[in-house]
């Protein structure tokens, strides 16, 4: 498994140009280019900037040109700042990861599907030029199993079609389950050689969003330590989430996460990546702000290790706010120690 020179190690910029109010005062606000300088100032390669279709689209499908000049403006910061930088696209008409935003019916309709495709020919001729320091990422998170073989088939349509204009440019592609490791094996064969398997991991979940508000199930006042047995992980998954845990299984209940547990989670991934000549790349990955800011800093250490350890590029979710901020102020005390391993 070779690896995503130029990006090993990066930070999300979410809330800027996706999951947002989409208006120029937050675009202009929420992320400037001193923040840029603070991100290469910590020795970071790269920056993972999600977009919405609404930063760029109306409704009708009508191109927005303010909206392409922030990500413009976003190429351009990071070339002067020696960052790279991939474009993600967040949320597309009729599909978001998130059911709150009621966008529906892109994986059943060759129409939203034909809107997917023309964004992309625009971000690919309108972008596509920067390829020396910009990677595109299909889009994020695709939910439920089911969409397997349809997401498959409309990524490689839209990787031929953005080809057409951007012959070697970088693409990332994730599966179902949200980006989960466990869907890589089933992604499509690499087209080409630089197609990149992308996966997100908030593994153990229970621990990562611990008192989560939008995790259904989740008792929003629980709290919980990262050294915990895995029986004490697995009662308090089923009892907050209520989702297959046969991520625990094969490990003693009475001990505790360590490297191993992440070895064992990606083991399947790395081999199909290797087996495949491709990289894998981990486009988020972070712990709630309910959790404290020692037992954040432990997390990153484990699950940092396994990527060095495994040559796996990555951005931690994310740079400010959004409920993981590592910027924010109460991360003071461990900043330090999370960029270092970052």
């Amino acid at each position: 498994m070779s690896d995503f020179s130029g990006f090993m190690h990066g930070v999300n910029l979410g809330g800027w140009l996706s999951q947002c109010v989409h208006t120029d005062e937050h675009y202009d606000t929420f992320i400037t280019e001193k923040d840029i300088a603070v991100i290469k100032s910590w020795g970071l390669d790269h920056v993972r900037i999600p977009v919405d279709y609404e930063l760029v689209e109306d409704k009708e499908g009508n191109y927005k040109e303010s909206g392409f000049k922030y990500i413009e403006k976003a190429v351009m910061w990071c070339r002067q700042n020696g960052l790279n930088m991939i474009l993600d696209l967040h949320k597309t008409y009729g599909y978001s990861f998130d059911p709150g935003y009621k966008e529906e019916g892109f994986f059943d309709s060759a129409k939203y599907q034909e809107r997917f495709y023309k964004l992309w020919e625009q971000f690919a001729s309108r972008f596509g030029s920067n390829g020396d320091m910009l990677a595109f990422e299909l889009l994020n998170e695709v939910t439920s199993k089911d969409y397997c073989d349809k997401w498959n088939e409309v990524a490689d349509i839209c990787i031929k079609r953005i080809r057409k204009i951007c012959p070697d440019i970088k693409i990332l592609v994730g599966g179902y389950w949200n980006n989960s490791v466990e869907a890589v094996p089933d992604l499509a064969l690499p087209q080409d050689e630089n197609i990149i398997y992308n996966f997100h991991c908030y593994e153990p979940l229970i621990f990562t969003h611990q008192g989560a508000p939008w995790v259904a199930g989740m008792d929003t006042s629980f709290r919980m330590k990262l050294n915990s047995p895995y029986s004490y992980y697995e009662e308090m998954t089923i009892k907050n989430i209520s989702q297959d845990c046969a991520k625990y299984e094969g490990f003693n209940p009475d001990s505790t996460p360590d490297i191993s547990y992440f070895e064992n989670l990606f083991k399947e991934a790395i081999e199909i990546a290797a087996e495949r000549n491709t990289c894998l790349y981990c486009g988020e990955f972070g712990v709630i702000d309910r959790a404290s800011p020692e037992e954040t800093l432990e997390w990153y250490k484990l699950i940092c290790a396994t990527f060095d350890k495994y040559g796996i590029g990555r951005a931690c979710w994310s740079y400010k706010k959004m409920d993981f901020g590592i910027s924010d102020s109460r991360m003071d005390s461990v900043r330090k120690g999370i960029i270092e391993v970052l």
